[in-house]
């Protein structure tokens, strides 16, 4: 059974409050950060050129396992893009996350037909509000684990 409110006056006021509802400032966390990171694998994923720009802060980093970095939503926009074009069947396969803060780390394995891009792997994204500041990928190793704070394998 449907009830109705008391009174117009108490259904405008319920409205009122919805359209008034401000939206989160930059920085702002609405959504949690590994559910963030979750996001933007599935862009990664999806190949998601969309995706990934809004889920991406303009200052966005990404950071390979050599060191190599690219900086700027722009530049990793189209880094994304060139990988794609050259990697269609790359994906990531997450098996847990932590989260530490505004940092979330993350074990899994990356699936490439190309070898050097397929087996086990490790990530790290920065998350600020409800984007990622930075991509970090990291090798498997018992280093990594260790200064990431992971059991070994």
């Amino acid at each position: 059974m449907q009830t109705r409110p008391d009174s117009a006056e108490t259904c405008i006021t319920a409205r009122a409050a919805v359209v008034r509802a401000p939206k989160p400032a930059y920085g702002v966390r609405v959504t949690a950060p590994a559910t963030v990171a979750e996001r933007f694998n599935d862009a990664i994923t999806h190949r998601d050129i969309d995706g990934l720009a809004t889920l991406m802060s303009d200052d966005h980093r990404f950071i390979d396992t050599e060191g190599g970095t690219v900086s700027g939503k722009q530049a990793c926009l189209a880094a994304w893009r060139g990988f794609f074009e050259s990697f269609p069947d790359y994906r990531n396969v997450f098996t847990s996350f932590s989260t530490r803060g505004e940092v979330v780390v993350i074990v899994g394995r990356s699936e490439c037909s190309e070898p050097a891009l397929a087996g086990p792997a490790l990530w790290t994204a920065t998350i600020v509000g409800d984007q990622v500041a930075e991509w970090h990928v990291h090798d498997d190793t018992p280093e990594t684990r260790k200064h990431l704070g992971l059991p070994a394998n």
